[in-house]
């Protein structure tokens, strides 16, 4: 297995961590408005990814940089072609950081209001986007014989990746559902459940439809084995959250999240970025570093990605307790930043 082999499988390994990890944060900024019905409550919801969530969203940082270090030319195609989506993507992102770090600053509900609102967009928004980047990524792209990107933003509203959108709102909603059962008590917990009963089935449909269109439309006969695992595990995993056995369908989730990464990776490779016109494909040979960098960013990787996971594991386990709403109550709400009183200001 040659190097430029390795770094594909790499980049899909950092986007596997990225949407298990992240994609429950998302599903909990979705759902807020759905599993909460007063402040306590919220504080709840949100506590469960207070500790992570900025953790998480290093696996995006890492696959990003990766990509331009292993693959410029597909950093660049995608970032010419993709740009407007990206930067949605990235607005909405920086303001849902923005809405969990402050809405706990000032005590006032209209304040915390507008940041609950910047937390759902900030969620629903790249939930979407990503669903549908990913689905032109796999369809192909209009690209010239200089790998540029030729086609316009309304050319990435295709139906496959519109579809894709859906897929991974409902995915990262059911994923968000069954990590807030795992970790809450109560009504939140309850709520939740109710949530995941819900969206498994609808995204079951949607989901099958677009893997299946994936595999057989775009892909190897092979993908359709994870595209069947990935069916099999929303299946179980929604059966599971619904008898109140979160811990293993956060599992069934993850794992479904992770053959459906396989399943589209599947259909890419050898390709990084299909065309239109399969001449002016990007490959992992065309698209590549040369051997020496990748040689350094090898070594790089074998060093520091075991830090970095036993890092993020025994965050996840220091923070593994369920909260209950004694936990965020009054004094006791340490969850997230104490809010200020009106007129009060940080010392």
């Amino acid at each position: 297995m040659d190097l430029t082999t390795v770094w594909f499988l790499l980049i899909a390994v950092l986007w596997t961590g990225y949407f298990v990890l992240e994609g429950f944060d998302f599903g909990v900024g979705m759902l807020l408005p759905v599993v909460s019905r007063d402040e306590t409550d919220r504080r709840v919801a949100l506590g469960t990814i207070g500790p992570v969530w900025d953790g998480n969203e290093v696996w995006l940082l890492v696959a990003g940089g990766a990509t331009f270090a292993a693959f410029p030319e597909w950093y660049a195609s995608l970032f010419s072609g993709f740009y407007l989506a990206l930067l949605l993507i990235l607005v909405a992102l920086i303001l849902r950081g923005m809405a969990l770090e402050y809405r706990g600053k000032i005590d006032d509900d209209t304040w915390r209001r507008r940041w609950d609102a910047a937390i759902v967009g900030g969620s629903l928004v790249p939930a979407l986007l990503w669903g549908v980047a990913f689905g032109n990524i796999v369809r192909g792209v209009p690209l010239d014989a200089d790998h540029e990107y030729t086609g316009t933003f309304f050319t990435l509203l295709n139906p496959f990746a519109l579809l894709g959108g859906v897929t991974t709102v409902l995915l990262f909603a059911l994923h968000g559902a069954v990590f807030l059962a795992l970790k809450t008590t109560g009504e939140v917990r309850t709520r939740a459940i109710r949530v995941a009963s819900v969206a498994g089935p609808l995204l079951v449909v949607a989901g099958g439809a677009f893997l299946a269109w994936a595999v057989f439309g775009y892909g190897p006969l092979w993908t359709m084995i994870p595209a069947a695992v990935a069916a099999v595990g929303l299946v179980v995993g929604t059966v599971l959250a619904i008898r109140g056995r979160e811990g293993w369908a956060f599992l069934a989730t993850a794992g479904a999240i992770v053959a459906i990464v396989v399943t589209l990776f599947g259909t890419l490779f050898p390709d990084v970025l299909p065309a239109t016109d399969p001449a002016n494909s990007l490959t992992t040979t065309n698209a590549a570093s040369t051997p020496y960098t990748l040689t350094i960013m090898t070594w790089v990787a074998v060093v520091i990605t075991p830090i970095v996971l036993a890092y993020q594991a025994w965050t996840f386990w220091v923070f593994r307790r369920r909260l209950t709403r004694t936990d965020v109550e009054g004094e006791a709400g340490l969850v997230l930043p104490r809010p200020l009183r009106k007129g009060a200001h940080a010392g």
